[in-house]
């Protein structure tokens, strides 16, 4: 949900954002594309040598790259450290959120004080003890219980749905059909077999600038909070259970599954279909690789994969039939290596 601007110099792009300008700081953008595709009103970056020869034929009014890769650069060019960070950064500048109208709608049900900056739209319930912040976005058909808190400037798309007494910080993004709050999945098992449900008495404290994405799920704590601390973006289909900590800027990729009471460091990364066991510890700066599956704990930052890679699936099935037999295969490689031992003591 975004809003579009006319247009804006390079030259005012590099007073807001930083960076050095080399050409014409009159020259105006109206919008952001890739090097191939970019008009000559249009800004596009370079981050990847691989597209080296786009760079030289690029019709882009202008380019965002590297001090290392700004030598012969035929267009205007703003030279920054980081040029995806900083293309980023334009897209937003070009780009700018929409503001949703401030005021409650006709058929919205609103049971807390809200201050007048706040949007909530169609069909949305605000229950009692409700406390959203200024220049907050609740869109229509949202549901926020009892004693939920929303920060100021947080924006949430249609159809979400918050626990009651769970916190969300200043200036959140939650995407459609996303629970904050649902119960933990605690059962007890009775002698007979059957399950006891346990209660799940704590809530999801989520900080500011995190964005959860659509259809994720963030079970509250059984005892204590589920935390999500400042700055953590967690995209479409997550599951996050009861009591999991997630550390300050952690990204999780579609489909991550992470299992009850795990504690996760900062600035983490996940790959899609990723998979956490419970109960376990993850130090800070650790990157695992999509569809791994963590099956313990892991001490030091650094990058973890355990996913298989492609190959043919006649390959496939006649290593699939190795790995069946590799315990055999070790005890008889044992049995090798004790009569190796027995031949070389009689030498």
């Amino acid at each position: 949900m975004t809003g579009r601007v006319e247009g804006v110099s390079l030259g005012e792009i590099v007073a807001r954002l930083g960076g050095r300008l080399v050409g014409d700081a009159t020259l105006r953008v109206t919008q952001v594309a890739t090097l191939e595709q970019a008009a000559s009103d249009q800004i596009a970056f370079f981050a990847n040598t691989k597209y080296r020869k786009q760079l030289q034929s690029t019709r882009a009014g202008a380019v965002i790259l590297a001090p290392a890769s700004a030598q012969g650069c035929a267009r205007p060019h703003i030279i920054c450290d980081n040029p995806y960070a900083y293309y980023a950064r334009v897209v937003r500048l070009l780009n700018p959120p929409a503001a949703a109208p401030a005021g409650i709608h006709p058929s919205a049900v609103v049971l807390s004080e809200l201050p007048a900056t706040v949007h909530v739209g169609a069909q949305a319930f605000v229950d009692e003890d409700v406390q959203i912040g200024e220049d907050a976005s609740i869109g229509a058909g949202c549901v926020l219980a009892k004693g939920v808190r929303i920060g100021a400037g947080s924006l949430l798309y249609p159809r979400v749905t918050v626990y009651a007494a769970c916190c969300i910080g200043r200036n959140a993004i939650l995407h459609s059909g996303a629970v904050v709050g649902a119960d933990g999945f605690g059962m007890a098992r009775e002698d007979d077999g059957s399950w006891t449900k346990i209660p799940q008495i704590g809530r999801v404290v989520i900080g500011n600038d995190v964005e959860i994405g659509a259809n994720t799920t963030i079970d509250r704590g059984a005892l204590g909070d589920t935390v999500i601390e400042d700055g953590v973006k967690i995209d479409n289909q997550v599951q996050i259970a009861h009591n999991v900590h997630i550390g300050a800027h952690t990204a999780m990729a579609g489909c991550v599954g992470v299992a009850g009471s795990t504690r996760i460091g900062r600035r983490c990364t996940f790959g899609g279909g990723a998979g956490i066991l419970g109960h376990l510890n993850i130090a800070d700066d650790v990157n695992v690789s999509a569809f791994t599956l963590v099956t313990k704990s892991i001490a030091q930052p650094g990058t973890y994969t355990g996913a298989m890679p492609l190959e043919p699936h006649r390959d496939w099935m006649r290593n699939a039939a190795r790995l069946r037999h590799l315990e055999a295969m070790s005890d008889r490689i044992r049995e090798l290596e004790a009569r190796l031992a027995q031949l070389e003591g009689r030498n």
